[in-house]
């Protein structure tokens, strides 16, 4: 019985549902340290992806402490970021090297 409730408590990660390719994406891009768009409107308790294109030269890191994430992406690099699902709401995200500028919002419908 003991070895049957480890097993499960080790494949419960496993049964959590991926990404698909064919879960919604949406675009941020990263210009003169700013955010384009600053607000992204993404569909609540649905996953998707979030494609980040960095056209500065210089590395730029996308932090969120709502979502828990954080990647960095480099100068003429991109990357994607996997979300949700995210329950109905605004969640903030920054350019954590130039928080002055690169600043915005998620907002989950």
């Amino acid at each position: 019985m003991r070895r049957l409730l480890l097993a499960a408590l080790l494949l419960a990660p496993l049964a959590a549902t991926p990404a698909r390719a064919d879960d919604p994406s949406f675009t941020l891009t990263i210009r003169n340290h700013v955010f384009d768009p600053a607000r992204i409107e993404v569909p609540a308790n649905a996953k998707f992806r979030l494609l980040v294109k960095n056209m500065d030269s210089t590395p730029e890191e996308f932090e969120s402490k709502d979502l828990r994430r954080e990647k960095v992406i480099a100068g003429g690099a991109e990357a994607v970021i996997l979300l949700g699902p995210l329950k109905p709401g605004t969640y903030r995200f920054v350019g954590e090297y130039n928080e002055a500028t690169a600043k915005g919002v998620l907002v989950a419908k």
